[in-house]
């Protein structure tokens, strides 16, 4: 009986290193960018930072000729099973919603799910699929 369970102890350790290896295995943390977003006309950029499974998000948008909105925003989210972050943020407009960060060839892509807008002009800088790439890794 105690060969089990000094088996069973060592196989549930043993399980316990392997998933905490796997959920730590994405590392989101850096600065990302997209300097040419809405074809040129704008400057969409974006910061994280990752400890364990939580991650802080921090972004910003505007045009290159400074008219219209310039959202700021921030946020927390959680690293998923899915090796993907999920984040809620509200915008210095008072914009609210959520979002989905992927880890891509050269950066991130990130989709925006507006729950709340006070804002609507911010609308055009949050949408699906934007990728950015890196420009610095913290």
């Amino acid at each position: 009986m105690n060969t089990r369970c000094v088996a069973s102890f060592v196989s549930i350790v043993l399980l316990a290193a392997t998933f905490d290896a796997l959920s730590a295995g994405e590392n989101f943390s850096g600065e990302y960018a997209d300097k040419n977003f809405l074809n040129g006309q704008a400057v969409f950029q974006m910061s994280l930072q990752q400890s364990g499974d939580t991650v802080w998000v921090w972004f910003s948008a505007g045009y290159n000729d400074g008219h219209g909105a310039a959202p700021e925003a921030d946020g927390t989210g959680k690293v998923t099973d899915k090796g993907t972050v999920e984040f809620k943020f509200k915008d210095s407009s008072k914009n609210a919603g959520t979002g989905r960060i992927a880890l891509a060839d050269e950066g991130i892509m990130v989709s925006f799910k507006t729950k709340h807008v006070s804002d609507s002009s911010c609308l055009e800088f949050y949408g699906q699929k934007l990728r950015l790439k890196r420009v610095w890794k913290k």
